[in-house]
């Protein structure tokens, strides 16, 4: 499926003529995402909502770094004793703040995008602060699920669409959390 995205939004740029934005940054970026399997998220296993929010600032043409924080919180009950006795779940839940930067640089002149359409890859690098909870009681591994990396790297690609010269859409296909979101600028 992200293949297939992805060939769509490069067929559009492709076909779309015009003019290229001439600039990039100045971008406040709120998004919704999922994230999953992989950097950070691995500790669930399976996919969760992520809250994400970056500011960009160009630092060269056609390349901006946007410094970022998203959060996500996660709560399951695991088997830690015998299956037959009720009581030897327990719960626990995390809280998880990834923090960086991410590059980008838009490749809207190469495809010959029009206006309204932006096309980007790019890169973001940070760390993650985990807070991990157990139910009162629990007396096991407390470090056990603590599989995922602190540090992360994770890879994008995007397009936005602007609405307007202060609104856009944009949709970022990583390999950390897929994002939808509204950039205002």
């Amino acid at each position: 499926m992200k293949k297939l995205i992805l060939l769509t939004i490069l067929f559009v740029g492709i076909f779309f003529n015009g003019h290229a934005q001439e600039k990039f940054g100045s971008s406040l970026n709120l998004g919704l995402g999922v994230g999953g399997y992989s950097g950070y998220y691995r500790y669930t296993g399976h996919t969760v909502p992520v809250l994400s929010v970056n500011y960009e600032f160009a630092t060269a043409r056609n390349f901006t770094l946007a410094p970022f924080v998203s959060i996500y919180t996660f709560s399951d009950q695991y088997y830690w004793g015998n299956a037959n006795y009720p009581d030897q779940y327990y719960d626990y839940s995390e809280t998880v703040i990834p923090i960086g930067i991410k590059g980008t640089y838009y490749f809207d002149e190469i495809l010959g995008a029009g206006s309204p359409w932006d096309f980007y890859l790019g890169a973001s690098l940070g760390f993650a602060l985990v807070h991990a909870r157990w139910e009162d009681g629990y007396n096991g591994d407390k470090n056990y699920y603590h599989s995922g990396n602190g540090l992360f790297l994770d890879l994008h690609i995007g397009t936005e669409y602007h609405i307007s010269n202060n609104l856009g859409l944009f949709l970022d296909l990583s390999s950390g959390v897929t994002t939808i979101g509204v950039a205002i600028h």
